[in-house]
């Protein structure tokens, strides 16, 4: 079957829009002059998919993440987050936010660092500490929650991160390179357990990466953008299993897409 032609066979996603882009550029102004970060990125992502985003640097992944988050403004057309404009999306928390570096304060344990954004918006003590436990199970740092950052691996730092962006039990997540930084090995290892975190919690998941397999294994849907300007030149839905080993790499099927995921990334320089 062909990835062109395959449907996508993972998603128990259920019905609805979380993010729906249209037409949407991004020009920064700069001492330099203008730049162009997007251009004409149009996208719809249902609820329940994992959705990578994957290009060379500087093509608007991020970007595009944190126009999600309204953390920027796009100069042309429209974005909605769960039916609301970013803005209102972020006031009401509909996201949790995993960074590059996890981002944790080495004077908070990991409990504490967890609960932080819990303590902010005014859960309880009792509320906080509930949720605190359950997402360290989610993330297998169950125990780990009198342990400071420096005690833990850089691994283990970014699944308390993740734990944190959970705590708050927001429908979607957004994730920019949380793996980049580790060896392939934790890489693999942490692929693996966040599959398996997206399978138990059905959170929305959008995805920054670099690499083509992680796209690969981990996505219902990857979307291939171009160099700067930012814009989409693919977009593919994945034709494989819901249950992904990592031997499945070697499959003809991911094999594929991999190979799909490439010829979009040289159209996209060819287009330049």
């Amino acid at each position: 079957m062909a990835v062109a032609e395959a449907t996508t066979q993972v998603k128990d996603a259920g019905q609805g829009t979380v993010v729906s882009a249209r037409n949407v550029d991004l020009t920064f102004e700069t001492s330099d002059g203008a730049v162009q970060a997007l251009r004409d990125v149009s996208l719809e992502i249902g609820k329940g998919e994992f959705v990578s985003f994957i290009g060379p640097s500087g093509c608007g992944k991020t970007t595009f993440l944190r126009v999600v988050a309204a953390l920027e403004t796009p100069t042309g057309g429209d974005i909605s987050v769960n039916g609301m404009t970013p803005e209102e999306a972020r006031k009401a928390r509909a996201y949790g936010y995993v960074f590059q570096a996890a981002g944790l304060y080495p004077w908070r344990t990991i409990g504490k660092n967890v609960k932080l954004p819990l303590e902010i918006m005014g859960y309880d003590r009792a509320e906080q500490d509930r949720r605190m436990r359950e997402v360290l199970q989610l993330v297998d740092l169950e125990g780990f929650d009198k342990k400071y950052p420096w005690q833990l691996s850089g691994g283990m730092q970014q699944r308390a991160s993740i734990a944190r962006a959970l705590a708050f039990d927001a429908d979607l997540l957004l994730m920019d390179e949380p793996f980049g930084a580790l060896d392939e090995i934790v890489r693999d290892h942490l692929n693996e357990q966040l599959l398996s975190l997206w399978a138990r919690t059905k959170k929305t998941c959008l995805f920054v990466t670099h690499s083509i397999p992680e796209a690969v294994y981990l996505s219902t849907k990857i979307v291939v953008m171009s160099p700067r300007p930012g814009r989409i030149t693919d977009i593919i839905d994945s034709p494989l299993p819901a249950e992904r080993p990592l031997d499945i790499r070697d499959s003809a099927a991911f094999i594929e897409v991999a190979h799909r995921v490439r010829e979009g990334l040289r159209a996209g320089h060819g287009d330049a």
